[in-house]
């Protein structure tokens, strides 16, 4: 009987053990030229379809960094120390998240992390509600660390969240376990994800759109016909405020170039949506 494992195999199939063999032999080969490989095999019926986009998620973390894929500052629900338990239980309930930061003065002082099961555990207790005496330490890391790194540091530490913060040491974003895994498996769906992304642009009629705060400036250009910069902003909420040069209340209208803004939804932080006319 013929021993050699390579000779039941098919010459297709020694073919391709002969380039896998070649690849670890030698010099490394760059990113691209692996990937190719990784392709080749599942052309030859050695990877299952599933397999092979983590494998290239599994490789494609190794080049990101956190900024790349945090949730950024401006969605990021956090809790102030000093709420109310009955506006702390409002927050965790209408967003459906299991984890909040928890911040003092500002919101670039972190005192921890609330998770909603250590809320649950102190009703009936008896004692006065103190949210400093539930909080988790929270985890801090640059807008430059790799993802490979802070999953490395995920399964470590058995965090599942972590705050970024910039070169100034303020918030600048935050990303959990689930983003990172997100890069490598494909999009994660639990039970509190909209079934379809929202429409953040919506034409009403003939030169009118009702446009979410958090619409990308390149998308609402895209959308509408427009030429804004996106250099200074990032979101049409950012580029508008901005232009008031204050935070505007509901009512409040500001012409840019050739466009009325009328805010139709803010809160005590943020304006969330514009009437956006065409003059």
């Amino acid at each position: 009987m013929n021993e050699d494992p390579g000779s039941t195999s098919g010459p297709v199939h020694r073919k391709w053990w002969d380039r896998l063999g070649h690849l670890f032999s030698g010099e490394p080969r760059n990113r691209e030229e692996l990937i190719d490989e990784l392709r080749t095999a599942q052309a030859n019926g050695l990877l299952s379809a599933d397999t092979l986009p983590m494998l290239e998620g599994a490789l494609r973390v190794t080049e990101l960094n956190v900024d790349d894929v945090m949730v950024p500052r401006v969605q990021i629900v956090m809790i102030d120390v000093d709420s109310p338990l009955p506006d702390i239980l409002a927050a965790v309930v209408e967003s459906g998240h299991s984890r909040f930061p928890v911040h003092g003065e500002d919101k670039d002082d972190i005192l921890g992390i609330l998770l909603a099961k250590d809320l649950l555990k102190t009703f009936g207790n008896g004692h006065d509600f103190e949210l400093r005496s539930i909080l988790r330490p929270a985890v801090l890391i640059p807008e430059s660390m790799r993802l490979n790194v802070l999953l490395a540091e995920f399964r470590r530490s058995r965090n599942h969240m972590a705050l970024v913060v910039d070169e100034y040491g303020g918030v600048a974003g935050l990303v959990t376990i689930e983003d990172v895994l997100e890069e490598i498996v494909g999009e994660i769906d639990d039970e509190h994800d909209d079934e379809e992304e929202p429409n953040l642009v919506r034409a009403q009629a003939e030169g009118e759109w009702i446009v979410d705060a958090l619409t990308p400036i390149a998308d609402f250009n895209e959308e509408v016909g427009t030429g804004f910069s996106d250099e200074e902003f990032d979101t049409v909420g950012g580029m508008v405020t901005a232009e008031f040069g204050h935070l505007p209340e509901v009512g409040e209208q500001i012409d840019i170039d050739n466009f009325a803004f009328h805010v139709t939804q803010a809160d005590d932080r943020r304006v969330q949506q514009f009437r956006v006319l065409r003059r």
